[in-house]
């Protein structure tokens, strides 16, 4: 069915009264089931089980990933199978979206525990306690709740801003609920297909879970370069290729990520990973610049040039569209409207006055007391959140894309000169800012569907809060048993962590100085600096036909080599499978071209979650 809305000349010329109006007569939904107990312990289950999945995905990349389609479709699957054997009624469309708004706040709360929590446990040296870290990062998000809803009413009411990830969540969701349904099913039997597949890959390739189901013939090598070391040794400037980290991954979860990011990204990273761990590092090793062997080794040198060209990349990709930045300040500005005929359903503003200074100031008392951040340091950084959350969600509004790692390396810039030498504080203040930016983006995303359907904005908000806390809950205990007490394994093969790494770096080149690194890696902070802004340049030039993505080569830095090689090769088949699979209707282009999201995802859900049982199995069961 046709989702109502307004052209963009009335999205031009109308005033925000006559939207709100029209939007009230023509696609609320009224009193239409939607924040009932099914949907909160439906999101609630979903978002902690997803949140799980991007906790394995970011400590492997660094990066985290949208699960609303992906819940929206498992809801409405599971639904309707239990509303055919005769055991309750259908989800209705809101309620779906209430479930959605829950799991994907759940699903974003790995933040913090990939980027600024261990690089600041990896620069003091103390592991921080589960429940202070799910006490802060649950204040922070909710403080990106109470920044989103003054901006809500021009971005999504008046500005109607086309936030693309939360528009295609809201499409999904009227074509499942709209149409006969064998759409959505068919979609989540591609879902559960990929997750089977990816979940019993993981399976086959733990040699102590095989044997203790007594089948070890059936074990997949973790490298599948483990066949070719059983007869020769390859090697490169007389080092073996496992010695520079240059292995073959036999896990497909990290296929399944390259299939969503796209051929650029995935060939920029492997360009970056052939560069670095085929070039620079045997080159380095003979120079003396990289002792030892192995990802730690290498990337201790590698880092540098990797941080400096992402660092140059997002933050001139940034500041080179102006008209981003000025059109979000103007956007505003406006005269007060004379009524609010929202007012019912809406969040009232009041909740954001008062909220804000009283968790502002939460957040200020535990910055103190968990990282010993001086109050006025971390009170400096509340006032900046603002801005930096117009920026972002005007970004997030027309690219789906939040610059949350820009507002955190903004940030580290700024308490680099107002408190230079304390690296905690650098991260912390920075965790602040990229954290409250990132949960008030995300949660205008969600919002998207939501006024697309027709649902009560008010129920979201209460939603996406409950998201929060279930994705803490779940996320947090589970990242303390990987973890297991042992800081040693922060940043090593087993979790890479490269986001914690960029954020790391950052500080402590901030804090000691160019004079504390070896002659090579200045070179190779400038090289890479400047390598960032060319490509950037060009993309801009170019209008992004630019084929190599700054960032993209960066990150090969952090990323150990076979996750770098899965996700390009990933990038790389599902780009191919596009052109040549050109037929519509067929099997294997409904499967492969239309809902290649969809399949990637429940590669990456059902890899993703048997890779967090078995880290969990291997450390704390079977060790």
């Amino acid at each position: 069915m046709a989702i109502p809305h307004l052209s963009p000349e009335e999205i031009r010329t109308w005033p925000l009264e006559k939207k709100d109006d029209w939007w009230l007569r023509n696609v609320f939904r009224g009193d239409m089931p939607q924040l009932t107990l099914r949907s909160i312990v439906t999101g609630v289950v979903l978002g902690g089980i997803l949140s799980l999945t991007n906790l394995y995905v970011g400590i492997r990349t660094g990066w985290t990933l949208g699960v609303g389609i992906t819940s929206v479709i498992l809801a409405f699957a599971a639904f309707k199978l239990l509303h055919r054997l005769g055991l309750g009624r259908e989800m209705t469309i809101l309620e779906n979206n209430a479930m959605q708004s829950i799991a994907t706040a759940a699903g974003y709360m790995t933040g913090p525990l990939i980027a600024s929590l261990p690089a600041y446990m990896l620069v003091t040296g103390r592991l921080l306690p589960g429940w202070q870290m799910t006490v802060w990062i649950t204040c922070l998000s909710v403080l990106g709740v109470l920044y989103a809803f003054p901006l809500k009413k021009r971005f999504v009411n008046d500005e109607q801003m086309p936030f693309p990830e939360g528009y295609a969540a809201g499409v999904v969701m009227d074509d499942l609920h709209t149409g006969s349904g064998a759409e959505g099913l068919f979609k989540a039997k591609v879902l559960g297909a990929g997750a089977a597949l990816s979940a019993f890959v993981q399976v086959l390739r733990s040699e102590k879970v095989m044997h203790l189901v007594r089948a070890p013939f059936l074990t997949i090598p973790e490298y599948l370069d483990e066949l070719a070391y059983r007869f020769f040794t390859p090697r490169l400037a007389g080092i073996p290729l496992r010695d520079l980290g240059v292995r073959v991954d036999s896990s497909i979860v990290l296929l399944g990520t390259g299939g969503l990011m796209g051929v650029k990204a995935g060939m920029s990273l492997l360009i970056g990973a052939l560069a670095n761990y085929l070039v620079l590092a045997p080159w380095m090793m003979r120079l003396g610049a990289i002792s030892g062997t192995g990802f730690r080794s290498i990337t201790r040198w590698a880092l540098w040039w990797g941080v400096a060209m992402m660092t140059t990349s997002s933050l001139f990709s940034f500041f080179s569209k102006p008209s981003l930045i000025v059109g979000a300040l103007r956007k505003l500005r406006g005269g007060a409207e004379s009524r609010d005929v929202l007012a019912h359903i809406e969040l009232p503003l009041r909740i954001s006055a008062w909220g804000i200074p009283l968790v502002g100031a939460v957040v200020v008392a535990m910055a103190s007391a968990f990282f010993e951040v001086h109050w006025w340091m971390s009170a400096l950084a509340i006032p900046m959140v603002f801005l930096f959350s117009i920026i972002a969600v005007n970004s997030t509004g027309l690219t789906s894309i939040t610059p949350s790692g820009a507002m955190g390396k903004l940030t580290q810039l700024a308490y680099g000169a107002i408190a230079p030498g304390n690296m905690g504080t650098n991260l912390i203040t920075a965790g602040i800012t990229a954290e409250v930016v990132s949960n008030a983006s995300n949660l205008l995303m969600d919002i998207k569907p939501g006024y697309m359907l027709g649902a009560k904005p008010r129920q979201q908000a209460i939603g996406h809060v409950i998201g929060i806390a279930a994705g803490a809950c779940a996320a947090v205990p589970v990242y303390s048993l990987i973890v297991g007490g042992d800081l040693s394994r922060l940043a090593s093969d087993a979790l890479p962590m490269p986001g914690a790494q960029v954020w790391r770096a950052v500080a402590e080149l901030l804090a000691r100085g160019f004079s504390s690194l070896h002659t090579t890696a200045v070179w190779a902070i400038v090289i890479g600096a400047a390598l960032g802004l060319a490509m950037e340049w060009a993309n801009l030039r170019m209008a992004g036909r630019f084929p190599i993505s700054g960032v993209g080569v960066g990150l090969a830095a952090v990323v150990t080599f076979p996750d770098a090689l899965s996700m390009s090769v990933g990038s790389l088949v599902f780009f191919i499978l596009g052109r040549t699979l050109r037929t519509p209707g067929t099997r294997a282009h409904r499967t492969f071209v239309e809902n290649r999201e969809t399949l990637c995802a429940g590669i990456i859900a059902g890899g993703a979650l048997v890779g967090i049982v078995l880290i969990l199995l291997e450390t704390v069961v079977l060790r």
